[in-house]
């Protein structure tokens, strides 16, 4: 029996520090949202969560090379918007373009990084959170032939 108490409660202390993390991330994003310039594309933070995916060019993300300048390439923050009526379903829209990335400072870098995966790991608890409300709304589906 002790054994399912402490994970519980190790269960609890991870979802209680996810939480906590997430409050400040979102603290953070609100902040680089404006020192990055995003809000000049996106006048209300919370509209950066409408988007499908937020991307970033010239500024690789990967586990591996995580910050790694792309020669050649230019630094920018890309919004990925969906829409379902239109023939192309995906729209990319620049949401903050810094020039090449070779040439921006640490600094900017880090910020720009932090913000792409501040972005990510809050949308990630929104997707969470929608597929849950869904799966709870699956009892109170009419079964079929019901009337």
């Amino acid at each position: 029996m002790s054994s399912a108490l402490d994970r519980l409660k190790n269960l609890t202390a991870q979802i209680s520090s996810y939480e906590l993390e997430r409050k400040d991330n979102l603290k953070r994003l609100e902040v680089l949202h404006i020192s990055l310039g995003i809000n000049s594309k996106v006048a209300s933070f919370l509209d950066l969560f409408e988007y499908k995916a937020i991307n970033l060019s010239g500024i690789s993300l990967s586990d591996e090379n995580l910050g790694m300048i792309k020669e050649g390439k230019y630094a920018q923050i890309i919004g990925i918007l969906y829409d379902g009526t239109a023939k192309v379903k995906n729209k990319n829209i620049s949401l903050a373009y810094y020039g090449r990335a070779e040439k921006i400072s640490e600094e900017l870098k880090k910020d720009i990084i932090a913000f792409v995966l501040g972005w990510r790991f809050e949308k990630s608890f929104r997707t969470l959170e929608h597929y849950h409300n869904l799966l709870a709304q699956l009892p109170k589906l009419p079964r079929e032939g019901a009337c």
